[in-house]
């Protein structure tokens, strides 16, 4: 059989990428296609008809004052919590390629915390914040002392905490990366050209490295605009509802007020706005990327 034949390159297409691609489409594809389709209607999850109602539930998803305050809430948890987990995972990927004793020791304890669930994440902190941190200040204070949960400013920081503490042992792993693909050589002529550690770290090592910040900076991006695991079992939206992030707010719009169509809507709006943020950061990041 003759190789290079349309069909033939068909077949291998389908025999080898086939079960993927129809994985593909039935988990994303499909779901996602449908899910636009109800953002047209007015279906209420129960019923077997679907009304159609045209732009109607993106109208109401723009009047939303909830869904925009939502919105607003995450875009400042997600302004700290990006910042904190690449500050804190680029400090410790410097450390663990340091030739630190038992290094390799390190980078498996600070990579655990992203294998817990985010549920079970949430319930331990949670318990930490309520009982550790309270009976320590009770302890020190001789005196009754609040949780952090219970407050609205609070609560936003614990979410914070948490998520720094969860993603910034998976990014560490992407900026040991970096850091392990510039030539010691480059390093090394810049110390023999008079530069201290910090300028050759500024100078030489940053610039080289500029792919890991772009991968890390789209992947926290977009993990804490879409975070809902850890904010219904640390706070549930508490206290009064100051810590409903969006896809919390999509989440009870539709499947407990039984919105459906409403919630579809504000869902794909959070889509296009994670989307917008996420691209135009790779798109900014890529154009100043230098190979050594």
């Amino acid at each position: 059989m003759e190789r290079n034949t349309m069909s033939y390159k068909a077949r291998q297409f389908l025999m080898f990428a086939g079960p993927a691609l129809i994985l593909f489409c039935m988990v994303i594809i499909i779901p996602f296609v449908y899910g636009l389709y109800l953002t047209f209607t007015s279906w209420d999850g129960v019923s077997a008809t679907k009304p159609f109602v045209g732009l109607a539930n993106y109208v109401s998803a723009f009047k939303d004052y909830y869904f925009w305050s939502s919105i607003g809430r995450t875009l400042i948890y997600s302004a700290f919590a990006v910042v904190f987990v690449n500050i804190v995972a680029f400090v410790l990927a410097y450390l663990v390629t340091s030739g630190v004793k038992g290094q390799n020791f390190f980078r498996a304890g600070f990579f655990i915390p992203n294998l817990i669930g985010g549920i079970v994440l949430g319930y331990v902190w949670k318990f930490v914040f309520n009982r550790a941190f309270v009976a320590v200040g009770e302890a020190i204070t001789a005196g009754a002392v609040p949780s952090l949960l219970s407050t609205t400013g609070g609560a936003m920081f614990c979410l914070i905490l948490v998520s720094v503490w969860q993603y910034a042992g998976y990014m560490m792993l992407i900026y040991v990366a970096g850091f392990m693909s510039v030539p010691d050589s480059l390093k090394e002529a810049a110390m023999i050209d008079g530069c201290t550690p910090g300028q050759a770290m500024r100078n030489v090592t940053i610039p080289l490295m500029r792919s890991s910040f772009v991968t890390c900076l789209f992947l926290s991006i977009t993990r804490c605009f879409m975070v809902y695991d850890v904010n219904l079992s640390l706070t549930k939206g508490e206290p009064f509802n100051s810590s409903v992030l969006a896809a919390m707010h999509v989440y009870n719009k539709a499947f407990i007020y039984k919105d459906y169509g409403t919630g579809q809507a504000e869902a794909l709006i959070l889509f296009i706005v994670c989307a917008i943020i996420g691209i135009t950061q790779v798109y900014v990041g890529k154009k100043g990327e230098v190979s050594a």
